[in-house]
């Protein structure tokens, strides 16, 4: 058997089930802000609501490949945006990043939309759902593994905001160093799932340290707002960086229903390939229960 080499298993594991449905590929670019979105659509227009699924930090639309076929093949069109400065959208002058900023480039492309946009958002991206949609009308909300609002944190101490530089990379988050290791805390993780996010978050330090440190300080919501909005907080067990615990008293504080997976980690509940379908069904589930 000839050796496998690591482009073998990255290219592997770029292909998302579509459930053997016709879907079509499209792209959304809003040239005034340099943002790229990937569309995923199904060959046949329905009734559903469309879905926009925003990433976290040093994501992209390819954070959510998986989920994009996995919908368009079930009957959803979705939409999945780059934030400033990320994966196919356009260089950003570092100094301009912030967390309100990209607020403002979710809000863009929710706008483009239409109010009846169903917003998904994992990590740092759920907390940028949860500020855009205070703004700007939506028709549902799923946040998976969320970062909380300043409501629910602890202040961070000023030493720990000193330390985050204005640019930063994996190696930030724990991402720099062997597979095998990350495989032992990411134990719903493949190799190939972990080789393809490593190559995917970049080489390069590329996040915004400003957004950040803001988020680590408190990013305060206005939760009555989502009061009439169908609403599913979704946590992992063996998540590190947002616990099972803190998502669910998200969910308590959103009075939002809450599903657990006791067996995810934070990027195994979206980029899994063995583990993501699981999460997928239940978004589907709470979709079809509102019928959005």
């Amino acid at each position: 058997m000839p050796d496998t080499t690591p482009d073998d298993i990255l290219a592997r594991a770029q292909a998302p089930s579509v459930n053997g449905r016709p879907i079509r590929k499209d792209e959304i670019e809003l040239h005034d802000r340099g943002i790229y979105v990937e569309s995923w659509l199904p060959e046949r227009r329905s009734r559903r609501k469309p879905l926009l699924f925003v990433h976290g930090e040093l994501g992209g639309s390819w954070v959510w490949e998986r989920f994009l076929g996995y919908f368009a093949g079930r009957g959803w069109e979705g939409h999945a945006l780059n934030l400033r400065n990320h994966h196919w959208s356009q260089t950003a002058d570092p100094a301009e990043l912030s967390f309100e900023l990209y607020v403002d480039d979710v809000g863009a492309v929710m706008d483009r939309l239409g109010s009846g946009v169903v917003v998904v958002g994992h990590g740092m991206g759920g907390l940028l759902a949860l500020k855009a949609a205070e703004r700007h009308p939506v028709a549902g909300l799923v946040l998976v593994s969320s970062e909380v609002p300043g409501e629910l944190r602890q202040p961070a101490h000023q030493h720990e905001l000193r330390e985050i530089p204005e640019l930063y990379g994996r190696s930030l988050i724990g991402w720099e160093t062997l597979p095998e290791k990350l495989q032992r805390d990411h134990r719903d993780l493949t190799i190939a799932d972990i080789l393809r996010i490593q190559h995917l978050m970049g080489q390069k330090p590329h996040e915004s340290g400003r957004a950040r440190r803001a988020m680590l300080r408190g990013i305060r919501v206005d939760r009555r707002i989502f009061a009439e909005v169908p609403r599913l907080v979704i946590g992992a067990g063996l998540d590190q960086q947002v616990p099972a615990d803190v998502s669910e008293q998200l969910a308590e504080w959103l009075d939002a229903p809450y599903e657990p997976f006791g067996a995810h980690s934070h990027y195994g509940l979206v980029l899994g390939e063995a583990s993501y379908q699981q999460v997928a069904d239940a978004i589907r589930a709470f979709l079809e229960a509102n019928r959005l």
